[in-house]
């Protein structure tokens, strides 16, 4: 795949059959190229040539909960969940610009920590019975001493997706984004629909955009603080523009040079491109590299035209 999203390429051996096994990951705990990962409180530490810094597990704090993230060949690596961290979904000035300095596949690892630390954080009582849970599974779980119930960590679906119409597509800002930042639209999947109903439901609700032909393009891991980003391309009945400014700031249709010269950061581009570790900017050019209907390489059909109401 060309244009591979941001937070994916992890090299880990995630180890599934260690987890379970107290006395296999004792053994992980006690062997000597055993590394803990770094952090200033949730945030990631880098070393002088912008990679993940490391360090051993006697450098764990005392009250630390000690969470696997895997094997690096062979090299057990884990991260500390400790009281008080910062929130999984807010963002220090500092996040973002460490994300670009990091090679794609550490930030995938660094990602997939902090998901679990916040994951951890908001699960500390059972959803069952109201007690106090434990860590187990090697931190990929919790149980309730006192009903027995089981959690396990979860993402959260999120539609990200451009409406296509007579080759253009639509972008949207919010009030929060910084000045001229456009992006595809999104939203969360809610329970009882498909994608390709969230795409259609999203598009219709923030821009009163009619959809069918709904694509998937790729998808991606998003750790603010847990998300699983699902990009699609759909084919819209008509270009106009009904906006609910309660989502959404302000909208318009990009033709496919101005997605280039967004992309490329040109003067007079007509907007901002999203930064390249997001989903949304996999996905700008993704439609970039295959013409209508996009129903090439890399793109997969959702399933048959949606009506819908």
């Amino acid at each position: 795949m060309t244009h591979v999203p941001g937070f994916t390429g992890a090299t880990l051996d995630r180890a599934d059959h260690l987890r379970s096994d107290p006395q296999a990951l004792a053994g992980l705990m006690s062997d000597w190229r055993a590394r803990l990962l770094k952090l200033d409180g949730i945030d990631p530490v880098l070393d002088d040539h912008g990679d993940l810094a490391w360090t051993n597990l006697a450098e764990a704090p005392d009250d630390a909960e000690l969470i696997l993230l895997g094997l690096d060949e062979g090299r057990p690596c884990f991260v500390a969940l400790v009281p008080g961290l910062p929130d999984g979904a807010s963002r220090s000035t500092w996040i973002f610009r460490a994300i670009e300095l990091m090679p794609p596949n550490q930030a995938a690892i660094y990602g997939g920590a902090r998901s679990l630390i916040d994951w951890h954080q908001r699960h500390g009582f059972c959803a069952r019975c109201g007690s106090a849970t434990a860590m187990h599974r090697a931190g990929w779980g919790r149980r309730c001493p006192s009903c027995s119930a089981e959690h396990f960590p979860r993402v959260d679906p999120v539609v990200i997706m451009l409406a296509e119409h007579d080759g253009r597509v639509l972008v949207g800002r919010q009030p929060r984004f910084p000045a001229n930042r456009y992006s595809a639209l999104a939203g969360f999947v809610e329970p009882g629909e498909s994608l390709e109903e969230a795409v259609a439901r999203e598009l219709h609700e923030e821009a009163g955009i009619r959809v069918d032909d709904v694509r998937y393009i790729a998808s991606q891991p998003w750790p603010f603080p847990s998300s699983l980003m699902i990009a699609c391309v759909a084919t819209a009945r008509s270009d106009e523009i009904r906006l609910d400014e309660n989502e959404l700031e302000h909208a318009m249709w990009v033709t496919r040079d101005g997605v280039v010269a967004a992309l490329a950061e040109a003067d007079g581009a007509p907007f901002l491109a999203p930064p390249a570790y997001a989903i949304a900017h996999t996905l700008f050019r993704r439609w970039l590299d295959f013409p209508s209907p996009l129903m090439g390489a890399g793109c997969a059909d959702l399933g048959s035209p949606l009506g819908g109401p």
